[in-house]
This record gives structure tokens, C-alpha cells and sequence, in this order.
């Protein structure tokens, strides 16, 4: 069983800047798909960026050039560092650990842009 926290969601004006970070409990994610969800209200699930072990990074055209994900095996983390933010960015932030056989979702943090 592979647990993931979420943490760094908060209230933040538009155009501002918020780093998220999800720990996990294991280092056998090192060798895993990691990647960051959002929901927004009333709406489904969408991809906002993913990483490969080998650090390939894909991410979701809404966020290009201003969402940046990285990861730092050596403790077990990902980042997903947001710029420039929008109302519309405004979700429930879910941390994704995938492999081949295997599939784990933190519990989600909250990110909401507002004046």
C-alpha cells in the first residue's frame, strides 16, 4: 500500500504563485508514472501534469508555460510549482502514483484563486 499526502493548497490571488508537494510513504514510486489531478466543482477529474521516472513531463494545454512538475526521489516527492494563476485553476488538487499494475490517489488539496 502506497499512502500520498498532498500539501500547499490555499487561497491565492490571481497571477499569484503556489508550490504543491506530495510525499509518499514509499520509494518504490521512484520507479513510477507520478502526476497531478484537479477537480473543479461540478465538473470530472482532469489531467494537469504528469512525470516519468525518467522525468518526461506532459502536461495539460490550460496549464503549459505556467505549471511546472518536477520530483525528488531521494524524498519521495513531487512538486507541481503553479504560475500565474486564474480563477480557473480553481480545484481540488489530487497527487497520482501509477504503474503498471498499480494505482494510488492522495486525499486532495484545496487551491482556490480569488481576489
Amino acid at each position: 500500500q502506497v499512502q500520498l499526502v498532498e500539501s500547499g493548497g490555499g487561497l491565492v490571488q490571481p497571477g499569484g504563485s503556489l508550490r504543491l508537494s506530495c510525499a509518499a510513504s514509499t520509494s518504490i514510486i521512484s520507479t513510477w508514472v507520478m502526476g497531478w489531478y484537479r477537480q473543479a466543482p461540478g465538473k470530472e477529474r482532469e489531467l494537469v501534469a504528469t512525470i516519468t521516472s525518467r522525468t518526461i513531463t506532459n502536461y495539460a494545454d490550460s496549464v503549459k508555460g505556467r505549471f511546472f512538475i518536477s520530483r525528488d526521489n531521494a524524498k519521495n516527492t513531487v512538486y507541481l510549482q503553479m504560475n500565474s494563476l486564474k480563477p480557473e485553476d480553481t480545484a481540488v488538487y489530487y497527487c497520482n502514483a501509477r504503474s503498471i499494475s498499480n494505482d494510488y490517489w492522495g486525499q486532495g488539496t484545496q487551491v482556490t484563486v480569488s481576489s
